[in-house]
């Protein structure tokens, strides 16, 4: 089991997921003639443990009625249970042993082998995506568009406040897997809606108010011009309105560049597209012409609310329409539902600014004042924001407590707040064993080699490695995998309320834990290595919460 620990690959759990399939399937994935038994799926037979309770003696389980699929009496052969303990490769996790039991086969990892393997070095390699990727994606949010003046926050809604923040969410998502990652609308410079944005940590591009990019709009409408999916004025007769397409009156149509749409789809053979999607008016989407788009685009993402899909299915398809071949997916968002008011997106961060400045007098009295205050009120606003409006998948309605008597809070498990909170008592963590070391209580973290780690045997510790540190690089590589599926039609399902709900989920172990440990011990030398071993365990958890705040453009709270 050694060559485990010595292999060089940050350990992983869909390697390791993988090789437990291997072993105990042995060859039967070329043994499928054998009588009428269909065999599982490879990724079927393990799942990973999570819960405390199942993970005080068992890691990864194959069930028994998996078992019994593979294997006539349910009963592992020897030479099968030999593989799956002797198990080793690339980023496998190092097995420690394993038996099989009424609920299945069960596998236990060898802890201290994986603490060190992930700990000794600083973690870094488990921060950061598994695999760079190349390419280049245009986030789109249509809500930002001018219609046809461009939105203040005063006429931005809810829902498409939604839009913006999962479209910033998505930026920085990808730019991490290593995408080139455009925005578009481009925003004047110096306008409400830019300001209000850069008061919620969102940096959207921004450009002169007398912008504009009339060569490219030119060219576009010249494109549309000559596609072979405009309207001829033969067809015009023909053509039906509908679809929430306007109807002409006599004469209007005349002169009048039309596009048919539904054509356009229907030939490229392009699914998940409105069937009602008839004709539209070439010149109606100037703002979608003046953006400047690369030449490398890979993919266009339209992030918008369900209310605006249909307007943004005809958009993507006039652009189809003049020639650009590019892959165009949609990400529609559920509507944000306030019962009992209706608020504005300024109303709204005007509301829970309000109350976080309210709730943080309340705990910590008049010490509230002052610019390092009104920082730490403006980021955990955001993060208030941010995780209420983020934290549900995303073709689901959000609805939000928005009474005065609501608010938000300083204690409890609730969203961004707790995140920030649990992520503060780390800093301050660091901040007194620095203060113990400059008094002599405490000497420097030793190197990681130095240290036994076997120490580490709190259920809690193995809990924070095992469900958050080893897996925090997978969830990184998903949102750019979800943009490589073929098929599937026009929108795209991308899983981007994980990011909110790990934090949440790593804040409520983590707050368990160190509640429960003590971790700057007695200045004892027999004690050392252990709180060093926790030291490392946290400090690759406070770098883990500063990864993931990144991706939601949150700066971390270093003091409450």
């Amino acid at each position: 089991m050694m060559e485990n620990i010595e292999d060089p690959s940050p350990l992983r759990i869909t390697p390791t997921v993988r090789a437990l399939s291997s072993a105990l399937r042995g060859k039967r994935d070329s043994d499928r003639g054998n009588g009428d038994r269909v065999f599982p799926e490879p990724e079927k037979l393990w799942f990973k443990e999570s819960s405390a309770k199942n993970l005080r003696n068992r890691d990864f389980l194959s069930p028994t009625t998996m078992l019994n699929t593979l294997y006539a009496d349910g009963q592992v052969p020897p030479v099968v249970m030999s593989r799956v303990l002797s198990l080793h490769g690339s980023g496998v996790l190092p097995v420690a042993g394993g038996e099989v039991m009424g609920e299945g086969l069960r596998v236990r990892v060898d802890r201290a082998a994986a603490f060190r393997t992930v700990l000794a070095d600083g973690a870094t390699e488990y921060l950061k995506p598994s695999s760079q990727r190349q390419g280049c994606v245009v986030l789109n949010c249509p809500a930002l568009h001018p219609r046809p003046n461009t939105p203040t926050p005063d006429t931005l809604g809810l829902g498409q406040l939604r839009t913006v923040l999962l479209a910033d969410h998505m930026g920085a998502l990808l730019r991490r897997q290593g995408f080139t990652v455009f925005f578009c609308p481009t925003l004047p410079k110096d306008s409400d809606i830019s300001a209000f944005l850069r008061a919620l940590g969102v940096d959207w591009p921004t450009a002169p108010a007398n912008w504009t990019n009339e060569e490219r709009e030119e060219k576009i409408q010249e494109a549309l011009e000559s596609s072979p999916y405009r309207e001829k004025e033969m067809e015009r007769g023909r053509r039906t309105s509908g679809g929430g397409v306007r109807s002409a009156e006599e004469g209007e149509d005349e002169g009048v560049l039309r596009v048919n749409l539904k054509r356009a789809f229907q030939e490229e053979g392009l699914l998940g597209y409105d069937p009602s999607l008839g004709t539209c008016t070439g010149e109606a989407e100037r703002a979608l012409h003046q953006e400047r788009f690369p030449s490398s685009l890979v993919t266009a993402l339209h992030v918008t609310s369900c209310q605006d899909e249909f307007r943004q299915q005809q958009i993507a398809m006039l652009w189809r329409a003049s020639g650009a071949k590019h892959t165009q997916r949609h990400l529609v968002c559920g509507p944000v539902k306030t019962p009992g008011s209706h608020l504005t997106a300024a109303q709204y961060l005007q509301l829970r600014r309000g109350q976080m400045k309210e709730a943080s007098e309340m705990k910590y009295g008049d010490q509230v004042e002052g610019q390092t205050w009104d920082d730490i009120i403006k980021v955990m606003t955001s993060a208030t924001v941010r995780f209420e409006l983020l934290s549900t998948v995303h073709t689901s309605p959000v609805t939000l407590d928005v009474q005065k008597e609501g608010g938000v809070s300083t204690k409890g498990p609730r969203g961004g707040v707790f995140v920030m909170y649990n992520c503060a008592r780390l800093h301050t963590l660091f901040d007194s064993y620095e203060r113990g070391v400059d008094k002599g209580l405490y000497p420097e973290i030793p190197e990681g080699s130095q240290l036994d780690f076997s120490s580490l045997k709190e259920e809690g510790e193995w809990l924070l490695l095992f469900n958050y540190l080893v897996p925090f690089s997978e969830l990184l590589d998903q949102s750019g995998q979800a943009l490589d599926c073929e098929g599937g039609g026009a929108r795209v399902n991308i899983k981007t309320e994980q990011i909110c709900k790990f934090l949440v989920s790593l804040s409520k172990d983590f707050s368990s834990y160190y509640n429960r440990v003590h971790v700057l011990g007695e200045p004892l030398p027999h004690l050392f290595n252990q709180m060093f071993c926790r030291l490392y365990l946290l400090r690759a958890l406070r770098e883990l919460y500063h990864s993931a705040l990144d991706t939601l453009n949150l700066p971390p709270i270093r003091q409450l």
